[in-house]
């Protein structure tokens, strides 16, 4: 289900078209990648010719360069209470219930364990630019007893991942990064924007509350946000400055 949900969202996100309330950013027009891209919160992702997913315990990886005729390449257990999955260059970063795993897919048929960064029994979604990993980490039902935290994870060292900084959240959801842009949903409570002009100490620059989150993505200037309104699309500049386009319910 959670994989059609990102499937249809993708589409829509395409589909959209700006509104008038674009004009105070519409020197700054956004020039979305026509590449794929999932939120931080999916448990599939494409890197290249490759297509990985993550089940509750294992990451699998098919050959899509015949997109026709998808074929298994690998089945990997990596662990338990495994949730989301994020590439980035040739890393792919999977977020788990008790800790952030680095897989090594320079050989993207088989990719290969690298190292991980442990926290406590806690929901685990990850992105990542540059040297730093940012983490969101919330209680709930399925996470027992976490904390409700943004963790800024030092990554220049692939195999030996340091958390820098540490942030108290409300009750953080997905997020998403984009050049100075650091984008966290907080559920029920809305949507914060962080300044990542330093990247090791995002910075707070607005918080947007009249809306309910679950995961976003950024693309360019086009942020695409899901929640249970509905879909939300905002242009967004380096500023950390939004305007709403449109929205579906």
């Amino acid at each position: 289900m959670k994989l059609l949900n990102y499937a249809i969202l993708l589409i829509i996100g395409f589909l959209f078209t700006h509104c008038e309330n674009a004009d105070s950013l519409s020197a700054e027009s956004p020039n979305p990648s026509s590449d794929g891209r999932g939120g931080s919160l999916a448990r599939f992702a494409i890197a290249g010719d490759y297509l990985y997913t993550v089940s509750n315990k294992d990451l699998t990886s098919y050959n899509i360069s015949n997109p026709a005729e998808p074929q298994k390449s690998s089945d990997i257990e990596i662990g338990a209470n495994i949730e989301t999955i994020f590439p980035y260059n040739n890393m792919l970063f999977i977020g788990s219930q008790t800790g952030m795993l680095i897989y090594d897919n320079s050989q993207p048929s088989k990719p290969r364990y690298v190292s991980r960064y442990d926290h406590i029994m806690s929901c685990d979604p990850v992105v990542v630019q540059g040297d730093y990993a940012y983490v969101t980490l919330r209680d709930g039902t399925d996470c027992r007893f976490g904390s409700n935290l943004l963790d800024v994870i030092d990554i220049s060292d692939p195999t030996n991942p340091q958390l820098v900084n540490s942030y108290s959240m409300i009750h953080p959801h997905g997020l998403g990064v984009d050049g100075n842009n650091l984008f966290v949903c907080e559920g029920q409570h809305g949507l914060k924007v962080f300044n990542l002009s330093n990247p090791q100490s995002p910075l707070e620059s607005k918080f947007i509350q009249d809306v309910r989150t679950y995961d976003v993505i950024p693309n360019q200037g086009l942020l695409i946000v899901t929640g249970e309104d509905g879909i939300f699309q905002y242009l967004y500049n380096q500023n950390q400055e939004l305007v709403l386009l449109s929205e579906l319910e």
